[in-house]
């Protein structure tokens, strides 16, 4: 039996996921089908290049809908263990870089939701990966893409 590859995530990225799905198939698939009928008919298709990129985008529109959909289907959500004792999926952490360092504050989430730029960042990376299973108060070593580490005091967890 096939292993399949499990996609932990909060309720609300399951959620999005669904809306980003319908999205998909009732807005950018007839867009793009559009797309192609006029292209179509400008002639020669060997020599159009409108046509070769509504193609191109329906490639990447379909692999999008089915990339999506194989998420949903094996989607696993975090449920809230009500401990915001220790740094686990689903929980969003503060923590300041020792010594003197800033406050930031990442909510630690699958993969599949991971944005940065929203302050979600993967179950997978390696912030996240040192920060796992921490508890309030410890300092933990969080290693750097540029070989060196940094210490940081987790002083929240929600």
């Amino acid at each position: 039996m096939e292993n399949k590859k499990e996609y932990p995530m909060t309720q609300a990225g399951y959620d999005q996921l669904h809306v980003d799905l319908e999205e998909l198939k009732t807005v950018k698939r007839p867009e793009v089908v559009e797309k192609i009928k006029v292209a179509r008919s400008f002639g020669d298709l060997s020599e159009n290049s409108e046509y070769d990129a509504a193609k191109d985008e329906q490639g990447f529109v379909e692999k999008e809908i089915t990339k999506i959909e194989e998420m949903i289907r094996h989607a696993v959500i975090i449920e809230d263990t009500g401990d915001n004792n220790t740094v686990s999926l689903g929980k969003t952490v503060t923590f300041k870089e020792i010594p003197d360092g800033d406050e930031e504050s990442y909510q630690i989430v699958g993969s599949a939701e991971a944005d940065p730029f929203e302050g979600k960042i993967s179950n997978e990376s390696p912030m996240a990966q040192s920060l796992l299973g921490a508890k309030l108060n410890d300092e933990v070593k969080v290693a750097l893409p540029n070989g060196s580490d940094m210490k940081v005091k987790i002083v929240k967890i929600d």
